[in-house]
C-alpha cells in the first residue's frame, strides 16, 4: 500500500495536488484481512485418575505419538511419586523441579530449564515432584512446582500440547488447581470396570460440575478406559455422567509385559498404533463439556449386587456393643439434700 498523504507532502500546486495524490492513493486496494488466528493457542490438558490405574502408561504412549504426528508435546507430572516420565525415559528418573530447586537454592544458584526439562523423540517431559513421606502436603508441593515453572516462563513455551498428570484421589487444593484457576482447557479421566477408578472418577466429574457453578471453563473431554474387560461399567459410567469415552484400551497380556519393561507401545506402524492415533486424534479434537457426577448410590448401581454388597442393612451400635457390657448404670452427679423437695 502507498504511504499515505502528509501535510508536508503538499507541492507547490497546492490543494489540487494533495487531491490527485489521495485520489491515487484511495484506488490501490486494500490489503486482504487475516484469516488465520494470530498467536498458536497451546491446548493444555489435564489427566486424573485413581493411582495406579495406568494415568502414566497411557500419558507415556499418547505424547509419544503425538510428538510421532509433528506436535510439539510437553508433558509434566504432577504427582508426587514422579513416576510420570520413567516409562517415557525406559525407566530411569528425571530430576524433580522441585528437588532441583532446593538444591541450587542451597548452592546459590538458579534453575535452568536443562536442569529439569529433557526430550526423548520429540516429546519434552518434567516432573513436579513433591516431598517426601512424611515431610510436607503434596498439594502445595504441586502449587509451589507451578509458581516455579512460571519464573521459567512456563506461559511463553511454545507447545501444541501440555499434558498434566494428576493424581485424582487425593481431594487437596494443590491437585484441583487446574480445575480450580483454569488452568486447562479440558480434563481427560483415566478408569476402569471397577468401583474405586470409577469413584475417583466422579469425583473429578463433581469438582469439574462445581467450579462451572462458580463461572470456571474447565470442562470434560472424556474418558480413557484401561485394562478394560468388557463387563462395561465404565461405558455405562461415562454414558450416566454424560462424557464419551476417548479410548478402550484393553486387558492385554502383550500391554501389560511391555508396560512393565518400560517399552513404548504408542509408536507409529507398532501393533498398538492405530489405539493411540486414534486416542491423538480423539484427545485433540473432543470437546470440554460439563459433566453430571453421579450420586453415591447411583454409582452403586453400575454394579451387580453382589460384587458391592448392596443387600448390607446398616445396625446401628449401642454403648453397650462399645463397652461389652450388657447395661450401664451411670451414677448421677446430682447433690440430693435430705429434707429438700
Amino acid at each position: 500500500m502507498n504511504k499515505p498523504v502528509s501535510p508536508s507532502e503538499i507541492g507547490s500546486n497546492g490543494p489540487s495536488e494533495m487531491t490527485a495524490r489521495l485520489r491515487e492513493e484511495a484506488a490501490v486496494e486494500m490489503d486482504a484481512i487475516p484469516t488465520t488466528p494470530a498467536t498458536k493457542k497451546t491446548q493444555i490438558i489435564a489427566i486424573y485418575g485413581k493411582g495406579g490405574i495406568g494415568k502414566s502408561f497411557t500419558l507415556a504412549n499418547l505424547s509419544y505419538m503425538m510428538a510421532q504426528q509433528g506436535k510439539r508435546v510437553l508433558l509434566i507430572g504432577c504427582d508426587p511419586k514422579s513416576d510420570t516420565t520413567s516409562l517415557l525415559f525406559g525407566g530411569r528418573s528425571c530430576p524433580t523441579i522441585i528437588e532441583t530447586s532446593s538444591r541450587k537454592k542451597a548452592a546459590g544458584e538458579a534453575v535452568q530449564i536443562g536442569d529439569v526439562c529433557f526430550k526423548r523423540d520429540g516429546v519434552y517431559a518434567m516432573e513436579l515432584g513433591g516431598p517426601e513421606v512424611g515431610r510436607g502436603c503434596g498439594g502445595r508441593g504441586i502449587i509451589h512446582g507451578f509458581e516455579l515453572m512460571e519464573k521459567l516462563g512456563f506461559h511463553q513455551w511454545d507447545f501444541d500440547y501440555v499434558l498434566l498428570d494428576f493424581l485424582g484421589d487425593v481431594v487437596c487444593g494443590g491437585f484441583g488447581l487446574p480445575i480450580a484457576r483454569d488452568m486447562c482447557q479440558k480434563v481427560i479421566v483415566v478408569g476402569s470396570n471397577d468401583l474405586q477408578s470409577l469413584y475417583v472418577a466422579n469425583n473429578v466429574c463433581s469438582a469439574v460440575d462445581y467450579f462451572r457453578k462458580l463461572g470456571g471453563n474447565v470442562g470434560v473431554a472424556g474418558i480413557v478406559i484401561n485394562k478394560d474387560d468388557g463387563t462395561g461399567e465404565a461405558q455405562a459410567f461415562a454414558d450416566a455422567v454424560g462424557i464419551p469415552v476417548l479410548a478402550s484400551i484393553p486387558a492385554d497380556e502383550d500391554i501389560r509385559r511391555k508396560s512393565a519393561n518400560y517399552e513404548i507401545i504408542g509408536k507409529p506402524g507398532g501393533q498398538w498404533a492405530s489405539l493411540f492415533e486414534n486416542l491423538a486424534q480423539a484427545a485433540a479434537e473432543s470437546e470440554p463439556v460439563r459433566p453430571t457426577p453421579l450420586a453415591h448410590e447411583d454409582l452403586l448401581g453400575l454394579f451387580k449386587g453382589d460384587a458391592v454388597g448392596r443387600g448390607v442393612v446398616l445396625e446401628s451400635a449401642t454403648i453397650e456393643d462399645m463397652c461389652m457390657a450388657s447395661s450401664i448404670n451411670k451414677p448421677s452427679l446430682e447433690v440430693i439434700y435430705e429434707g429438700v423437695q
